[in-house]
């Protein structure tokens, strides 16, 4: 072989190696991202940083696909887009019904759900330790903290008689929630007033409801639902100058009294974590449900005092958060 053929036969190979190199990479892992909530930012970036614990830096090493509902109706079509796009996992967030939408469009995408009440109840997995199929992730127990809220609501306000409670029926855990709110409240010897909620306009009328009834406390139920409305019922609440308990701490941070629930930036590291560790290789069928170990205590300085209320010592030391 001539020495000017050798040359250009050594240079075509050299030329074509990083080609050949970059078509035996791996190709970058989508993670579908379901919510049926808005963006909330702190959780977010809660989620993203446990998945860069994980090795996974999005934009580098993984690519995230995010589909937010505007309502639950849309959830369904959301998920069947991802599961068409092939995504590696779906997170889904903000309750129960982004986790049904998800399973119900696809039996093998390994499937990490976040903000899900009690997940066995909703008949999503199997048990806790061995959920079975192609879906785990966090539980939340918010619908059993519901006595808890009470008791705290019942020290922020001592002369309460009569509480009401304002539920979505159509929460997959409303049942239960709401039997161990009447437990406490009959343990307690309050009387319990129960409103319900579906839409944005029962909201409204069960403030109007509450004109005529004029309970002493309200305690808002456990549902997503009600934090994408979070807005609308602490100006309800305000306007009707009732103290007011909830279970996310955004209620709080724009004006609502008081929150007591599960950590939920928490919830979403754990997500986080888990879906790294499916990328990595580890079955969902191996990943057992986890429950909540982190719980918050917020309460609005502010509001408490247009509410003519002095926040106990005992309260102020538990507290989480104090808003000033």
């Amino acid at each position: 072989m001539k020495r000017r053929e050798f040359i250009r036969l050594v240079g075509g190979a050299a030329a074509a190696w990083p080609v050949a190199a970059r078509a035996q990479q791996p190709a970058m892992p989508v993670v579908g991202f379901l919510s049926a909530i808005p963006p909330n930012n702190s959780f977010l970036a809660a989620f993203r940083r446990a998945l860069t614990e994980s090795g996974y830096v999005e934009g580098q090493n993984v690519k995230i696909e995010y589909r937010f509902a505007e309502s639950y109706d849309q959830l369904t079509e959301l998920a069947s887009d991802l599961a068409r796009r092939q995504v590696a996992v779906i997170v889904a967030a903000g309750g129960e019904p982004s986790a049904v939408a998800a399973r119900a469009v696809t039996a093998t995408t390994p499937i990490v759900f976040t903000g899900v009440d009690d997940p066995m109840s909703s008949g999503l997995v199997a048990s806790f330790s061995r959920p079975g199929g192609n879906i785990t992730g966090m539980s939340t127990l918010t619908a059993t903290l519901g006595s808890k809220r009470l008791q705290l609501l019942r020290e922020m306000v001592p002369h309460a008689v009569v509480i009401a409670m304002l539920m979505n029926p159509n929460f997959p855990a409303a049942a239960a929630e709401l039997s161990d709110v009447e437990g406490a409240a009959h343990a307690f010897g309050r009387e319990l007033l129960v409103l319900k909620a579906v839409t944005e306009t029962d909201i409204d009328a069960a403030f109007d409801a509450l004109i005529g009834h004029r309970p002493d406390a309200l305690v808002i139920g456990a549902d997503a639902f009600f934090n994408t409305r979070r807005a609308q019922i602490v100006a309800l609440a305000s306007r009707n100058s009732i103290p007011t308990i909830y279970v996310w701490r955004e209620f709080v941070r724009v004006g609502g009294l008081m929150s007591y629930g599960t950590d939920f930036a928490d919830n979403y590291r754990k997500t986080g974590t888990y879906v790294g560790r499916i990328l990595k290789g580890e079955k969902v069928a191996d990943l057992p449900v986890q429950q909540p170990t982190k719980f918050e205590l917020v309460i609005n300085l502010k509001t408490a005092r247009a509410l003519g209320l002095t926040v106990p010592p005992t309260l102020l030391a538990i507290a989480d958060e104090v808003i000033e």
